[in-house]
């Protein structure tokens, strides 16, 4: 009877054993799992052409960029998840996702519907939706002014200067500015200043001193002849400016040559009413093949929608 139980007490004893093995092996893996997932900050990256739904999008450092468009906003979805280039996407940050910029990266967004603008940092991938040009966190939505729509009318501005910085740092100078661009460094030297009350020349009266007023400027220090600025912009700084009234478009494509662009408006005429614009573009006709105007963005949309199901997949939404 003793052998029986004594049997028994070693059986539960290697069943307890192997449970707390499995169990610690699970915690183990967990936690090797959340550590590879979960990434404290994150690199500088610009990445390689990649496809989403179909649509090619090509990476690139462009310095000179500026589009209009439609901006939408990401939160809940996606909060604590890893970013584009390593970094932890928080909702209640001033950052953005953008399809071909750098990261990071900095924009000036402005709201054409309000005229509210702000500088983001662009550290993730998206929208992959046809008809929107920028993602912007919850917070930066919020502060745009369109977090309650979720979508507004955009011009999204590259910061030059404050983008070199960052990539510079983050490259370990490898990133070299190029032409006039200035030389950064991630940190400015203070200014210094002193006073001193001196005694009154031989016959003169003391006089009680004048207040001293100190005038803020930008600071700039001279090194090889190029300016030295800050790396990183000042966040969470709302600036008004006045807008005109918007209209959107649904541009097919735009063609150097006429006849091209007649074709596509002559197989696009059934969806609505479609015209070709000439515009100049670094000293070249371009015919670009729209329809619109639209007055909501809900409309334009549709209408787009059309357009790509018609084979056009590189059609998008114009702010004008």
């Amino acid at each position: 009877m003793r052998s029986g139980v004594a049997k028994k007490a070693v059986f539960l004893s290697l069943v307890w054993i192997l449970a707390g093995c499995a169990q610690t092996q699970f915690f183990a893996q967990t936690a090797k799992r959340f550590g590879s997932t979960h990434k404290e900050g994150g690199g500088y990256k610009v990445g390689k052409p990649y496809k989403i739904n179909g649509l090619w999008y090509y990476p690139q450092v462009d310095y000179e960029y500026q589009e209009t468009g439609i901006a939408s906003w990401y939160g809940t979805k996606f909060h604590g998840r890893q970013t584009a280039n390593g970094e932890i996407y928080d909702m209640n940050t001033l950052t953005a996702a953008h399809r071909t910029l750098p990261m990071p990266s900095y924009v000036r967004v402005t709201n054409l519907q309000n005229g509210r603008s702000l500088i983001l940092k662009v550290n993730d991938r998206g929208p992959f939706a046809h008809n929107r040009i920028i993602d912007v966190s919850r917070r930066g939505a919020q502060l745009l002014g369109f977090y309650r729509q979720g979508t507004t009318r955009v011009r999204v501005e590259i910061l030059p200067n404050e983008s070199r910085a960052i990539a510079t740092r983050l490259t370990g100078g490898r990133q070299i500015a190029r032409g006039q661009s200035p030389i950064k460094v991630a940190k400015l030297p203070k200014e210094s200043v002193s006073t001193e009350n001196l005694a009154p020349p031989p016959g003169g009266a003391s006089v009680a001193p004048k207040p001293q007023y100190v005038v803020q400027k930008k600071l700039t220090q001279r090194v090889n002849h190029r300016s030295v600025e800050r790396e990183t912009p000042e966040l969470g700084v709302v600036q008004t400016e006045p807008v005109q009234p918007t209209k959107l478009f649904v541009q097919a494509g735009a063609f150097s040559h006429f006849n091209n662009a007649n074709r596509v408006r002559a197989r696009l005429h059934r969806i609505g009413d479609v015209w070709i614009s000439p515009v100049l573009v670094n000293g070249q006709d371009l015919y670009r093949v729209r329809l619109g105007p639209f007055q909501r963005t809900e409309q334009a949309d549709r209408f787009l929608e059309s357009v790509i199901r018609a084979g056009y997949s590189g059609a998008r939404i114009v702010v004008e």
